[in-house]
């Protein structure tokens, strides 16, 4: 066979505006390839492999990647789109959905100006599905990277480039919503929306999930984001994107304040990554709970190591024992060493014949680390599961929690969640428990919709602390409050009152994560501010705050 010329491929596309500028890729896979030679051609005479592309992305290849990208997608070739990614089966499979399952049509995408390798767009189309349609506009970004087998540019591919608010796995759909909208009053009639209380969108969708089908509403046409099962995004619940028919609404009370719900937004705003809950600890009513970041609710939600304030379940457990007691002396050394573990206090300070009240208000760590050896693995969590009601995934608060997590540990690693870091895991909803338990004397499960609402059952813990016990650890709050690293914070709130500080350490963060519990009268609770250092400095004033208002 003779040798074969190249044919030039035209195409006629429709450009992506590129801010301002007109782009247009010509050409695909087969462009540009080698001449096809007749058998016999000696391996000499074929061209040399070129060498695979490395270094950094050049604009032009951003500029190139990104623009075949968005034109492919723009024009509805799902195919010649998806190999323009580094996962063409994953990006196929999202952008035909988008037609198919979401009802996207008459796609527009406009490419602002490039960030390095980040390319931000804009997305405007028409949500069509039956007789109803309804204009969309959002913006999203991509980001360019090189295939390290070939050197190719590509879009990196995940979800979030088809929309932001989609985590891998995640998917759109527009369709009558399986479950009917709802709206959410306070427990004084008021209604609750993300625009008045923008920590709230996550807290109003689990509602609408969980009783959206019993409150009496009738559902409407959306189009919304649908969780997957592998998603990071599988605690969150489906969210709504945008609504072409209204449903019929059904009414859920819910027990928040609106004087607290308030002003746990205004506090958490003034912090990055911060997170607030307000308890009532005689019911368990939950009466404010907010967060600085508005996507994930981790006030509910989180799962991070609550640092020394969880020595308040540990110092229940440790009186219980006898191994300490408020007004005794207890070793607080500057480092004590456990399980091939050194573990230091703060700046390696020491209390010399002081009391174990002194160590924890002081937050001593080898004041609890030194009793370690005393102790059998699963004691610790018996504490927490059998007294706090915590790490039996049982709570029925009314939208998804997680509730706790003091796995059973050995040596080091069981040492290190007596001060609340090894494998324990918290959040503020928790930790409000924690302080309300002490308040009340009893676990009263935390809860956002009354049980009666849909007769659900609501944890219980298998007993209380002793009257010593309880005595003593309520002394230790208050003690902490007045005179230990919750005093500043605490200043004017009491006597009827306690707290606990903690700052937990994290892997790669320069600053740890400043935890705060505390109670006053028939108050409780317990906010988290991440990477913002100490406690009391942190979380200590959005707490104290909330109390103070509430008192």
């Amino acid at each position: 066979m003779g040798k074969r010329r190249r044919v030039a491929e035209r195409r006629k596309n429709r450009p992506v505006v590129l801010g301002g500028m007109i782009a247009v890729v010509v050409g695909g896979a087969g462009i540009g390839a080698y001449a096809l030679y007749g058998g016999g051609a000696a391996a000499d005479d074929r061209p040399s492999r070129p060498a695979v592309k490395t270094g950094p992305l050049s604009a032009a290849e951003v500029r190139s990647a990104s623009t075949a990208f968005l034109t492919a997608w723009q024009h509805g070739r799902v195919t010649e789109a998806a190999a323009a990614t580094d996962d063409p089966s994953a990006a196929a499979a999202l952008l035909t959905g988008a037609t198919e399952d979401a009802h996207l049509k008459d796609v527009t995408l406009t490419a602002g100006k490039a960030a390095g390798a980040r390319v931000p767009f804009s997305v405007r189309a028409t949500v069509s599905y039956k007789s109803t349609g309804k204009p969309l506009g959002y913006d999203s970004s991509l980001t360019v990277v090189r295939r390290k087998s070939d050197g190719r540019a590509l879009v990196g591919w995940h979800a979030s480039v088809v929309h932001p608010d989609l985590e891998d796995g995640d998917r759109l759909v527009t369709g009558e919503s399986g479950t009917p909208p709802v709206t959410a009053l306070d427990r004084d009639g008021g209604k609750l929306t993300a625009a008045k209380y923008p920590s709230l969108g996550t807290v109003l969708d689990g509602l609408r999930e969980k009783y959206g089908k019993t409150a009496g509403g009738k559902a409407g046409v959306e189009l919304r984001v649908v969780r997957g099962k592998e998603s990071k995004a599988a605690k969150l619940s489906d969210k709504t994107l945008l609504e072409l028919s209204q449903g019929t609404p059904g009414t859920v009370r819910t027990t928040l304040s609106p004087a607290l719900q308030a002003t746990a937004e205004q506090q958490v705003d003034k912090r990055d990554h911060a997170s607030v809950v307000v308890v009532r600890p005689s019911t368990g009513e939950i009466l404010a709970v907010a967060n600085s970041g508005h996507g994930f609710n981790t006030a509910f939600q989180g799962s991070l190591a609550p640092g020394s304030t969880m020595k308040v379940i540990t110092s229940s457990l440790l009186i219980d024992k006898g191994l300490a007691s408020a007004d005794k002396k207890h070793p607080c050394p500057k480092t004590f060493t456990y399980g091939g573990w050194k573990f230091h206090n703060d700046d390696d300070f020491e209390i010399k014949g002081g009391t174990f009240k002194a160590s924890f208000a002081r937050s001593c760590n080898t004041a609890f680390i030194s009793q370690a050896k005393k102790l059998e693995n699963d004691d610790l969590t018996k504490q927490a599961q059998q007294v706090f009601g915590l790490s039996m995934n049982n709570w029925a608060v009314g939208v998804p929690t997680v509730d706790g997590s003091v796995p059973v540990q050995s040596a080091a690693q069981m040492a290190a969640s007596l001060i609340g870091q090894g494998g324990v895991r918290m959040n503020p909803l928790n930790m409000a428990s924690v302080a309300a338990t002490v308040q009340s004397g009893a676990f009263h499960q935390p809860y956002l919709v009354s049980p009666g609402v849909d007769h659900r059952k609501l944890a219980t813990a298998s007993r209380v602390l002793s009257i010593r016990t309880l005595s003593q650890l309520r002394e230790l709050m208050r003690y902490t409050a007045a005179y230990g690293t919750a005093a500043e914070a605490m200043s004017g709130l009491g006597p009827d009152y306690g707290a606990k500080t903690g700052s937990a350490e994290v892997d790669g963060q320069k600053k740890p994560n400043g935890w705060f519990t505390a109670y006053r009268g028939d108050l409780a609770a317990a906010g988290v501010v991440q990477a913002g250092g100490h406690g009391g400095d942190t979380a200590g004033p959005i707490v104290a705050a909330l109390l103070k208002q509430g008192g």
